[in-house]
């Protein structure tokens, strides 16, 4: 028996705020693995800067989980960059929980 060629057409498009949340969760993942790099390579001794930049980052990864949720919310759309959005947001969220946790109680 032969293999049928079969071509599926459709009309669905990539959501542009399941992008922006992947964008967002990509930029907030970079900035803060270059400010836990260069914090583990001052050995603790950081300026303040990096501290506003993981409070922006955290902002950030709030907007993304919500352009992702929000994004996931239209119908007949590709939701893999929302899905993927969603997770590279939280993970920020669960690494800036880790580190405050760490901060705190070790």
């Amino acid at each position: 028996m032969s293999k049928k060629n079969s071509y599926m057409f459709t009309n669905k498009q990539h959501t542009q705020k399941g992008i922006m949340s992947t964008i967002l969760g990509v930029i907030s993942l970079v900035t803060l693995a270059y400010a836990i790099i260069m914090s583990y390579l001052k050995a603790g001794n950081i300026p303040r800067q990096y501290g506003a930049a993981a409070m922006l980052v955290m902002i950030f990864a709030f907007v993304g989980i919500l352009l992702g949720v929000l994004s996931k919310t239209e119908k007949d759309k590709f939701y893999f960059f929302a899905y993927l959005g969603i997770t590279l947001n939280v993970l920020v969220l669960v690494v800036i929980s880790v580190i405050l946790y760490a901060g705190a109680y070790l």
